[in-house]
């Protein structure tokens, strides 16, 4: 019989009481309750820090309407279609907000508080773009924001690599996307 296998029971055991037992199961309860209260809070923290900048951008949306012009104008076959260029800020929108959740979690918000600061402006500049853009019809006006945007999303892009590399990561397609809609905001001011 192999020895491995085995088990005690308490009884078996001199040493050990039904309440020594008792005490252990009662502290191994406490610590998942710990650990099911903690990954409660989390996902409360991710859900706000996703949910927050999704709804600003679907306000965004729906406030600065329909792109006046922006469908009737004649553009290049490049340019993104309106339903398109909504629907890659709203992933922006989802991807930042993650990104600002992993750098939350790991502090990066108290330590570097230059983190905090260029979220912030990020969420400003991408929330005023659109508007200013398709509502106001101020392409240089835009353009001076999607370039500052584009600087925003570099520093963000270092500041939270440092933090954490993952929300760096995540960054990057929203620094990819940032500069397309700075060049289609250039070729916007020259038409």
């Amino acid at each position: 019989m192999d020895s491995q296998n085995l088990r005690q029971r308490p009884g078996d055991n001199p040493g050990v009481t039904a309440d020594a037992v008792a005490a252990t199961n009662e502290k191994s309860r406490n610590r998942r309750e710990k650990r099911m209260e903690m990954a409660k809070r989390g996902l409360r923290s991710l859900v706000i820090s996703v949910s927050l900048p999704l709804s600003l951008t679907l306000l965004k949306i729906y406030l600065s309407g329909s792109g006046h012009g922006y469908g009737t104008q004649p553009k290049p076959f490049w340019f993104p279609p309106l339903w398109l260029l909504h629907t890659a800020c709203l992933a922006e929108s989802f991807v930042m907000g993650l990104s600002a959740w992993f750098v939350w979690v790991d502090s990066g918000f108290h330590v570097k508080p230059t983190t905090f600061a260029l979220y912030s402006a990020y969420l400003g500049l991408s929330l005023a773009w659109l508007p200013t853009v398709f509502r106001m019809g101020a392409s240089w006006l835009g353009l001076l924001e999607s370039s500052a945007l584009v600087a925003t999303l570099v520093g963000c892009s270092r500041d939270f690599g440092k933090v954490n590399p993952i929300a760096g990561n995540l960054v990057m397609p929203c620094l990819a996307w940032s500069a397309f809609l700075s060049v289609v905001n250039l070729k916007l001011v020259f038409l």
